[in-house]
């Protein structure tokens, strides 16, 4: 059972190593990751048949690695994924599949690549079966329905719904089965994704809308993907997940196809920010702390370059602070930026771009804000803008602190240019 989240806004340690021991030996901006975190979560959802990691949400090959050594395989939305995940051990050819590239489109290189090396897909248009079964025919394909319904903590996460480009509108199913067996591909898989922190409303809903999908496809149907968007605590107040009822929900779905077909029909859950957000923290060192009228401002030297989501979705962090001498239990409402030049360079924001504040410890200048529940959509969201490195990577595993990306240098951002001669 998910025990109730609780944050604190001061901080000592993460994973056993003192905040500023970690600022210390790896610098700031970086990247925290406990891997103990992450074998947690895995462990909740082996109710499934398959866990797929949405390796987008954090795909450092040392974490895709420590999914594959827990029996975790992976979904790849690119080929540069697809080099990740085969990087961090993946083995091709193998059952269930270990690589399963999932998109809209192929763009030349990623199409190549899938069919180089035999690399299932999950298709999210009528085109990618028309463009694959014309060089790849004899194959079997997941076909990615969207099922005309959605649901997200933002309008930018929802992925169901007509104003959603992902996946195959449900009116055109027929349509795609009949294009498949033109081009001799063979349909037997669907997946259904209708956006992050799906309600158990939601979800009564989608699994109705796979059951009905697969049985108008019939009995080729060898495997159902719950896709992902499974949510995660950044609140106190948020409810953790109740994870039993979520697969009995997908478990009922699966057993009634199974009668209807006669066979075993396998189970994916394919978690991202669930597997990885907990596990993260970004330590930064306050360098400015200033008064804008009745505003006070805690300025940070990591900035949306380092973590995009509170500038892309009004997503909140909980933050903690560190403090480099003695601790006060004094608080006040800040509102923690960076340093970038640009006004949306805030972290306590709502979405709309809403400058909102915190409530957090009286800090000084030198005192470490620890940003929390960043494992996900963190680093691999992040930018040179303004020509700042890309933070370091850490990942705690067995007592020890590995550095498991360098900092960037000023050279590594420069290395691919050059002034015409």
């Amino acid at each position: 059972m998910t025990v109730q989240q609780q944050f604190s806004i001061t901080r000592t340690e993460i994973s056993g190593h003192n905040v500023f021991d970690l600022a210390k030996k790896f610098g700031t901006p970086t990247y925290v990751y406990d891997a103990e975190t992450i074998r947690q979560r895995i462990e909740q959802l082996k109710q499934f048949d398959v866990i797929r990691f949405a390796q987008k949400a954090n795909s450092n090959i040392a974490v895709l690695n420590l999914m594959r050594e827990n029996g975790v395989v992976v979904d790849a939305v690119s080929s540069g994924e697809v080099h990740r995940a085969k990087a961090a051990g993946y083995a091709l050819n193998a059952t269930p599949h270990q690589i399963v590239y999932t998109a809209d489109i192929f763009d030349r290189e990623a199409l190549d690549l899938v069919v180089h090396d035999n690399i299932p897909v999950n298709c999210g248009s009528p085109d990618m079966i028309v463009q694959l079964g014309k060089l790849a025919p004899g194959r079997e394909i997941t076909l990615r329905i969207n099922p005309g319904f959605g649901h997200g903590h933002s309008n930018k996460t929802n992925t169901g719904g007509q104003s959603s480009k992902h996946g195959i509108w449900h009116d055109q199913l027929d349509q795609c089965v009949d294009l498949a067996k033109e081009h001799g591909l063979i349909v037997a898989g669907l997946h259904m994704h209708i956006g992050s922190g799906t309600d158990f409303e939601h979800l009564s809903q989608v699994c109705d809308a796979m059951k009905q999908t697969a049985l108008a496809v019939g009995d080729s149907i060898h495997t159902i993907s719950a896709g992902g968007g499974l949510p995660t605590p950044y609140k106190d107040s948020d409810q953790p997940l109740d994870i039993d009822r979520y697969f009995q929900l997908w478990d009922a779905t699966r057993k009634e196809l199974e009668s209807e077909f006669g066979h075993d029909v396998s189970l994916e859950i394919e978690p991202g920010r669930f597997l990885v957000a907990e596990c993260g923290y970004l330590i930064s060192e306050i360098r400015a702390i200033k008064t804008m009228g009745e505003n006070l401002f805690y300025l940070v030297d990591a900035g949306f370059n380092n973590l995009a989501r509170p500038i892309l979705y009004g997503s909140y962090h909980p933050m903690s602070v560190a403090f480099a001498n003695e601790s006060t239990e004094e608080t006040q409402d800040v509102i923690v930026g960076g340093p970038l030049c640009e006004s949306g360079d805030i972290f306590t924001q709502e979405e709309g771009g809403f400058v909102c504040s915190r409530e957090l410890p009286k800090a000084s200048v030198g005192d470490l804000l620890v940003i929390e529940c960043a494992g996900a959509y963190g680093y691999v969201m992040s930018s040179n803008y303004n020509s700042k490195p890309m933070a370091a990577e850490v990942l705690i595993d067995g007592g020890e602190a590995h550095l498991i990306r360098k900092r960037q240098t000023p050279d590594d951002i420069i290395a691919g240019e050059s002034i015409p001669s």
